[in-house]
C-alpha cells in the first residue's frame, strides 16, 4: 500500500512487482504510459557530430557546441521550477500533457532549423518539456503505485529514459547515410511525446491529487482499480488523515505559491526531505554521467576513433549498458533499498604517433602545415597530441595510422584532401592501440553508475515529501539537478581542453567521493514504507546507524 497499513520492507522483491502487475495490469498501464516520458530524454550527441559537419561555425567553436547541448538543460531548469507549481495547481496529468506539447514543438523546430540559433531555440523548448516530465512522471507513477512495488515501478521511468537514450543512438546510426542526417535524427524525437499525449488522454488523474481537490469518488474509483477491495478503505482513511493534517496547515499558512514555498521551508519534515532530495540530485550530476551521455561519441573520438559512424556505434555500448543498469535497479531497488544501491554506485563509480617533419607535413605543401608546428623550436619532438593541442588536425599515415603523419591546419578543404588520399583525419583524439580501453572503462563506469545513481534519485524525490508539498519539493530538487547538469554540460569540453580527458574525469571522481559522504549522512532508507511512515521518520530526525545510540535492530534496519 502507498498509505495505510504496515508493509514489511525487507520482504519486498522483484517477484512481488511481477505478481502484482500481472494480477492488476492497470497499474503497469499507468506506469508505462506515464513512463514513456522517459523517451523524451534521448540525447543530441549523435546529431551533434553531423551538425558540426553542416555548420562550420559549430565545428570550429567549442562554446557553440556546449551551448547547443546545454540550452535544453537551461530550459529544463525553468520547466522543473514551474512544473512543481503546475503539478500542485492543475494536476499531474495536465503537467505531462503540457510537457508533451513543448517537446513536440521543440523537436520540429530543431528538425527544420536553417541555422544554429534555431537549433538552440528548439533545444530550449525541448528542455522545458523535459524539465516538467523529469519530476512529473515519477510523481504520477509513485502516487499510483502500492508501496511494496513503488520503487520498481518508478524505476520503469528510469528504464525508459536510458532505453530512450539507447534508441536515440540506434536511430542516429540508422540515419547516418540519409540526406539531412541530423534533421531526421532530431525530427524523430517528436514521436514519443505524440504517443504519450494520446495515451495520457485515456488515463485518470493521480488519485491523491484528486482527493486533495475533494473529488473523493473519482479517487475511490481509481484506487479500486489499483488495490484489492479489502485495501481500498484503508487507503481512503489514510488519505483522509493526511488531507486533514494538510488542511490545517493550509489554513494557517495560505494556498498561494509564495505561501506554499514559505510553508515548505518552514516545515522541518520538508527541509529534511530536501536535504536528502537535493543531495542525491546534485550527486547524480556531479558524478559526470551526463558528460558521458551528451558527449559519448565525442569522448569515443578522443580515444582515437575518428569515424562518426564508429563513434556512434561504440556509443551504443555505453547507452546499452545504461539501460541494463536500469533493469538491475528495477529488480533490486525494493529488495535492497534506495540508500544501499546509491552508496554502492558511488563507491564503484598516452600513446600517440609522431609527426613526420619531412615526408608527411611538407608533403601537403608548407602553407597548409600547422603554423605552430612550423614555428616550433623543436618540431621533431611533436606528436599527434602536440598537434591537436595547437588547434590543428592530424592526417594519419596512409600505410599505418600509428606511424608518423602530418600536422595540418584545420580546414574543411584539407580534411577532404586527407580523406581523398585514403587517410584518416583526427581533430578530437589521436590514433591509439589502447583506445579500446577507454570504451571498456567507460562501460564499467556506466554499469556501476546506472543501477543506483541513475534511477534512485528520482525514486527518492517521488516519495520523500509530504503530499501537500510533493510538487514543490520535487520541483526544487529537480531544479538543483538541472542547474548542476547545466554546469557540467556547459563546461565539459572547456575542462577537457584545459585539464585533458584524464584530469576532467579525475575531477568527477573527487565529486563522487564528496557525494558518497553526503548520501551516507543525509539520505534515509524508504523502501517499502508508506508516505506517512517516511514523514514520521523525517519528523523524528535521521542519522546513519553507526551514529545512533540505544536503538534496537528493528529501529535501525533502514539505516
Amino acid at each position: 500500500m502507498v498509505e495505510g497499513g504496515i508493509v514489511k520492507a525487507d520482504k519486498t522483491e522483484f517477484s512481488e512487482c511481477w505478481k502484482t502487475t500481472w494480477k492488476t495490469p492497470y497499474i503497469m498501464r499507468l506506469a508505462l504510459s506515464a513512463g514513456i516520458g522517459g523517451l523524451l530524454f534521448g540525447v543530441i550527441s549523435g546529431a551533434l557530430l553531423y551538425i558540426r559537419d553542416d555548420f562550420e561555425e559549430v565545428d570550429r567553436k567549442t562554446w557553440l557546441q556546449e551551448v547547443i547541448v546545454s540550452m535544453a538543460v537551461a530550459g529544463a531548469i525553468f520547466g522543473a521550477a514551474v512544473g512543481g507549481w503546475i503539478n500542485d495547481r492543475f494536476g499531474r496529468k495536465k503537467s505531462i500533457l503540457i510537457a508533451d506539447v513543448l517537446f513536440f514543438v521543440g523537436a520540429m523546430v530543431m528538425a527544420l532549423a536553417p541555422a544554429p540559433w534555431m537549433i538552440i531555440l528548439g533545444r530550449v523548448f525541448v528542455g522545458l518539456g523535459v524539465g516538467m516530465a523529469s519530476m512529473t512522471a515519477p510523481l504520477y507513477i509513485s502516487e499510483a503505485s502500492p508501496a511494496r512495488i513503488r520503487g520498481a515501478l518508478v524505476s520503469t521511468n528510469g528504464l525508459l529514459i536510458t532505453g530512450g537514450q539507447f534508441l536515440s543512438y540506434l536511430i542516429n546510426l540508422a540515419f547516418t547515410k540519409a540526406p539531412g542526417t541530423w534533421r531526421w535524427m532530431l525530427g524523430v524525437a517528436a514521436v514519443p511525446p505524440a504517443v504519450q499525449f494520446v495515451l495520457m488522454l485515456s488515463l485518470p488523474e493521480s488519485p491523491r491529487w484528486l482527493y486533495r481537490r475533494k473529488k473523493v469518488e473519482e479517487a475511490r474509483s481509481i484506487l479500486e482499480k489499483i488495490y484489492p477491495a479489502n485495501e481500498v478503505e484503508d487507503e481512503l482513511k489514510a488519505l483522509e488523515q493526511s488531507f486533514e493534517a494538510e488542511k490545517a496547515d493550509e489554513e494557517a499558512i495560505g494556498d498561494t505559491l509564495i505561501a506554499k514555498v514559505k510553508g515548505a521551508l518552514g516545515s522541518v519534515v520538508v527541509r529534511r526531505g530536501l536535504y536528502a532530495g537535493v543531495t542525491v540530485q546534485v550527486a547524480q550530476q556531479f558524478s559526470g554521467i551526463n558528460t558521458v551521455m551528451y558527449y559519448s561519441p565525442t569522448i569515443v573520438q578522443f580515444a582515437g576513433f575518428a569515424s562518426n559512424q564508429t563513434a556512434l556505434a561504440l556509443s551504443l555500448v555505453t547507452s546499452g549498458l545504461n539501460a541494463v543498469g536500469s533493469i538491475v535497479s528495477i529488480a533490486f531497488v525494493d529488495r535492497y533499498g534506495r540508500r544501499r544501491l546509491m552508496i554502492i554506485s558511488m563507491l564503484v563509480a598516452s600513446h600517440a604517433p609522431k609527426i613526420d617533419q619531412f615526408d608527411e607535413s611538407t608533403n601537403f605543401a608548407t602553407n597548409v602545415t600547422c603554423p605552430s608546428y612550423l614555428s616550433a623550436p623543436n618540431p621533431s619532438s611533436w606528436n599527434c597530441m602536440s598537434c591537436l593541442k595547437a588547434d590543428c588536425s592530424f592526417c594519419a599515415n596512409g600505410a599505418n595510422e600509428y606511424s608518423p603523419g602530418a600536422c595540418l591546419a584545420t580546414t574543411t578543404a584539407l580534411e577532404d584532401l586527407c580523406q581523398r588520399r585514403h587517410r584518416t583525419w583526427f581533430e578530437d583524439g589521436c590514433p591509439s592501440k589502447f583506445g579500446f580501453l577507454a570504451v571498456v572503462f567507460l562501460g564499467l563506469y556506466i554499469i556501476c553508475y546506472s543501477p543506483g545513481m541513475g534511477t534512485v534519485p528520482w525514486i527518492v524525490n517521488s516519495e520523500i515529501y509530504p503530499l501537500r508539498y510533493r510538487g514543490i519539493g520535487g520541483g526544487v530538487a529537480a531544479v538543483f539537478n538541472w542547474v548542476c547538469n547545466l554546469i557540467v554540460s556547459l563546461t565539459f569540453l572547456t575542462l577537457t581542453n584545459a585539464l585533458g580527458s584524464a584530469g576532467t574525469f579525475l575531477l568527477f571522481a573527487g565529486y563522487c567521493v564528496i557525494g558518497l559522504i553526503f548520501i551516507y549522512w543525509f539520505v534515509p532508507e524508504s523502501k517499502g514504507l508508506q508516505f506517512e511512515e517516511v514523514e514520521e521518520m523525517l519528523k523524528s530526525g535521521y542519522k546513519p546507524q553507526a551514529f545512533r545510540k540505544g536503538k534496537s535492530k528493528d529501529e535501525t534496519q533502514s539505516a
